[in-house]
């Protein structure tokens, strides 16, 4: 059964690393090497989105791909 969602902890390492838990990293197909936009705003908190997402959402923009 597929599941929508997902609600996980991580700890932040001295170095202000996190570690994305299994769970999320297989729901968002997110693989070693991927990159991830964090986006962030003082009173909502912080989202990370796979930047797949941003390029897919500037090809429609932009009316496809240009490169």
């Amino acid at each position: 059964m597929k599941k929508d969602k997902y609600v996980g902890i991580c700890k932040v390492g001295e170095k202000g690393q996190i570690v994305i838990p299994k769970e999320a990293r297989d729901m968002f197909n997110i693989k070693p090497g991927d990159s991830i936009i964090v986006l962030c705003d003082k009173q909502k908190g912080i989202a990370l989105v796979k930047s797949d997402v941003i390029e897919n959402m500037s090809d429609e923009i932009l009316g496809g791909d240009n490169g």
